[in-house]
C-alpha cells in the first residue's frame, strides 16, 4: 500500500525536482470561475512559445480579474495588437503576475490611463509605469474585468508569472494554477530526418513520415524503418484537458535509445530572448507548407534554447550497419499523463545515391553580410540572417518579386527595396509593397519611402510587389444619425474600413475636442463613452478624420443633441 500512494505521490507533484524552489499556495486563482485552459504555457505558436496560460471566461468579457497576490501595479500597457489592454503586478516574493487581453481596467487604474490617454490625445499609450505607491493591490482585489482586446482569437484572460529581476517566464502550473486533466497526449505523427548527405533512410537521403499503428495501451508503435548514419526524429503531438477540447501543448519530451535517455526538454520557464528558436525546435519547412509542428528530438547546432537536459549527442542518432536500434518518444503533459511512441530501426549498409547539386546564383553564406539585384529589386540580408548556409531563389516577373518560399527561418529581418524612378508624382503616394504569397489574399506591409524608392523591412521570405491604394478609408454611423438626439446613449460607435492598404490612424473631436474612441480592429468599430467627459450645452458637433497606410483620408462631420 505504501508504495502505491508514494507512486500516486510522485505523479501529482513529482513532475520535475526542480519545481519545488517555487512557492506552492503563494499565488490564487485570477477569476472566480472553474479554471478551464484554453492554451498552455510553453505550447508552440507562430514563431515564439507561448508565454503564459489562457484562460476560458466562459466566451464572455467583463469576469472579474482579481491580483493573485499582495504587490504593486508596476506597468501598465494598451496596444492595439499584442496583449491589447494589460496590467503587470510586482510581488515581494520577486515575482510579476501578468494579466492580458483585458476589457478594462478597476475604477482607479481605469481613471488614471485615460487620463493619460486624454492628456496625450492618443488611444494606444503603449507602456505606462505607475510609481511603487501609486496602485498597491491586495490578494483577491478586482484589478481589472476580463476581455478580448489585443490579437486574442476570442474572449479569454492571458496569465502569466515572471521573474521581476530577469524578466523570464515561468509556467503558472508550477504555482499551483491547475485545471483538471487525466487524459493522456495525442500522437499524430511521427518523421525521420537524414542530418547529412551521407545518411540513408530506407535507402533514401530525403526526411521520410513513417505511419504509426496505436496500441491497444493507447501508445504507439511505428513501421520498422531502416537506416544508416546521423538521423533525427520528430514528432506532431498535442494535448487535450478533461474540460475542454483545445489542442494544446505538451509539458515535456523524451527521447530514448536501447532504454537510455539520449534526449529531453520540457517547458518549466524561458526567455523572451530564445523564444524565438522555435522555429529550429520544429520542423520549419513542413510548418510552413501544412501547418502541422512537428517538434524534433534532437538539438541543431545553432539552437540556443535552455529547455534541454540530458542531451547525447545533442539527440542525434548514429546508425551503424548490421546493428538493432529501439528508440522510444515519450510526450507528456503536466499532469505527468505520458504516451509514447516505439521506432524500431535496423542499421543497414549505405547505398550510393547520386547527389543532386543546387545551381542557384544566389548562394547564402549565414555569416555573410548579402545583397542581390534584379530588375531593380533588391534585397539584403544582415550578417547572420540565416541559421545556416544555403542557397536561395530570386526571380522577378510582372514586377513580383519572389525571395524564395516561407520555407526558411530567419533570425533577422531583411531589407527589400523597389525603384520607384519610373512611377509618376500621383504613383509615388498611393503606392505600397505587398506580400502576395498567397496571391488571393495580399497584405499590406510596413512601406518606407525614400526618394524613388520604397522598401520594407520583412522576417519572412516569400513573395512581395508593388500595389496601389487610391480608394479613401469607409465610414458609416452605427448606433446615431445627423441631428438626432443622444441623451439616452451611453456610446457612440462608428464603423470604419479599408479594402486595400488597411487603416493606418484615426482622430475624432466633439467640439473641436479631441475624444478618445477605442477602436476593436476584429469588427472594425470605434466607440466613443460618453462618461468621459461633460459636454457644454446641448448642440454638438462630432468629427472623425480616418487615414489610411498611404495617406488616403475620409472625414465624417455630424451634429447631435445631449443633455
Amino acid at each position: 500500500m505504501k508504495y502505491y500512494f508514494s507512486l500516486f505521490l510522485f505523479f501529482i507533484f513529482g513532475v520535475s525536482v526542480a519545481q519545488k524552489k517555487y512557492p506552492k499556495n503563494y499565488f490564487s486563482a485570477p477569476m472566480d470561475i472553474p479554471v478551464v485552459v484554453a492554451g498552455t504555457f510553453g505550447e508552440l505558436r507562430s514563431n515564439h512559445f507561448h508565454s503564459g496560460i489562457d484562460l476560458k471566461t466562459q466566451k464572455r468579457e467583463g469576469i472579474p480579474i482579481k491580483a493573485t497576490a499582495d504587490g504593486f501595479v508596476s506597468r501598465i500597457k494598451i496596444r492595439q495588437y499584442g496583449y491589447g489592454k494589460a496590467l503587470y503586478i510586482d510581488h515581494p516574493n520577486g515575482y510579476t503576475t501578468v494579466y492580458a487581453h483585458l476589457q478594462k481596467f478597476s475604477p482607479k487604474i481605469q481613471a488614471y490611463v485615460k487620463s493619460i490617454q486624454y492628456k496625450k490625445e492618443k488611444n494606444n499609450i503603449g507602456n505606462l509605469f505607475p510609481k511603487p505607491e501609486q496602485f498597491k493591490v491586495k490578494k483577491g482585489e478586482i484589478i481589472a474585468y476580463s476581455g478580448n482586446t489585443g490579437s486574442s482569437s476570442g474572449p479569454h484572460l492571458h496569465y502569466e508569472i515572471r521573474d521581476t529581476k530577469t524578466e523570464n517566464i515561468i509556467n503558472p502550473m508550477i504555482f499551483g494554477l491547475r485545471a483538471k486533466d487525466t487524459k493522456k497526449p495525442i500522437i499524430k505523427g511521427l518523421k525521420v530526418f537524414s542530418l547529412d548527405n551521407s545518411s540513408r533512410i530506407n535507402n533514401s537521403n530525403n526526411n521520410l513520415i513513417v505511419p504509426i499503428k496505436e496500441l491497444e495501451n493507447g501508445n504507439f508503435v511505428a513501421n520498422r524503418i531502416t537506416a544508416n548514419g546521423n538521423i533525427g526524429l520528430g514528432i506532431y503531438v498535442y494535448d487535450h484537458q478533461d474540460a475542454a477540447m483545445n489542442k494544446n501543448g505538451i509539458y515535456s519530451l523524451e527521447m530514448n535509445v536501447n532504454g537510455k535517455r539520449v534526449y529531453y526538454h520540457d517547458v518549466e520557464s524561458f526567455s523572451f530572448a530564445e523564444s524565438k528558436y522555435i522555429n529550429l525546435l520544429i520542423d520549419y519547412e513542413h510548418y510552413s507548407k501544412y501547418k502541422k509542428r512537428y517538434q524534433k528530438t534532437h538539438k541543431v547546432d545553432q539552437n540556443k534554447l535552455s529547455l534541454y537536459e540530458d542531451l547525447i549527442n545533442n539527440g542525434k542518432i548514429l546508425i551503424n550497419s548490421y546493428q538493432n536500434y529501439n528508440v522510444e518518444i515519450i510526450a507528456k503533459d503536466f499532469d505527468g499523463n505520458a504516451t509514447a511512441v516505439r521506432i524500431p530501426i535496423k542499421g543497414v549498409p549505405a547505398n550510393s545515391m547520386f547527389s543532386k547539386k543546387d545551381t542557384t546564383n544566389y548562394k547564402i553564406v549565414a555569416t555573410n553580410f548579402q545583397k542581390f539585384e534584379k530588375d531593380s529589386i533588391t534585397i539584403a540580408f544582415p550578417k547572420n540572417s540565416f541559421y545556416h548556409n544555403c542557397f536561395l531563389d530570386f526571380s522577378v516577373e510582372d514586377g513580383v518579386a519572389k525571395v524564395h518560399e516561407p520555407t526558411i527561418p530567419l533570425d533577422k529581418k531583411f531589407t527589400l527595396t523597389f525603384n520607384t524612378s519610373h512611377l509618376s508624382d500621383k504613383e509615388k503616394k498611393h503606392v505600397y509593397i505587398a506580400n502576395v504569397t498567397k496571391k488571393k489574399y495580399p497584405r499590406y506591409v510596413t512601406t518606407k519611402r525614400r526618394e524613388n524608392k520604397v522598401f520594407t523591412n520583412q522576417k519572412t521570405l516569400g513573395s512581395y510587389t508593388l500595389l496601389f491604394d487610391e480608394t479613401s478609408p469607409e465610414l458609416s454611423l452605427v448606433n446615431f444619425e445627423e441631428g438626432r438626439w443622444l441623451t439616452k446613449n451611453k456610446t457612440l460607435k462608428v464603423k470604419i474600413s479599408d479594402k486595400e492598404s488597411g487603416i493606418n490612424e484615426y482622430r475624432a473631436t466633439i467640439d473641436g475636442n479631441w475624444v478618445l474612441m477605442e477602436y476593436n480592429h476584429k469588427k472594425g468599430i470605434l466607440t466613443y463613452d460618453f462618461s468621459d467627459k461633460k459636454l457644454v450645452g446641448s448642440k454638438h458637433i462630432f468629427k472623425l478624420v480616418v487615414s489610411d497606410n498611404v495617406g488616403n483620408t475620409e472625414t465624417i462631420s455630424t451634429t447631435f443633441y445631449r443633455k
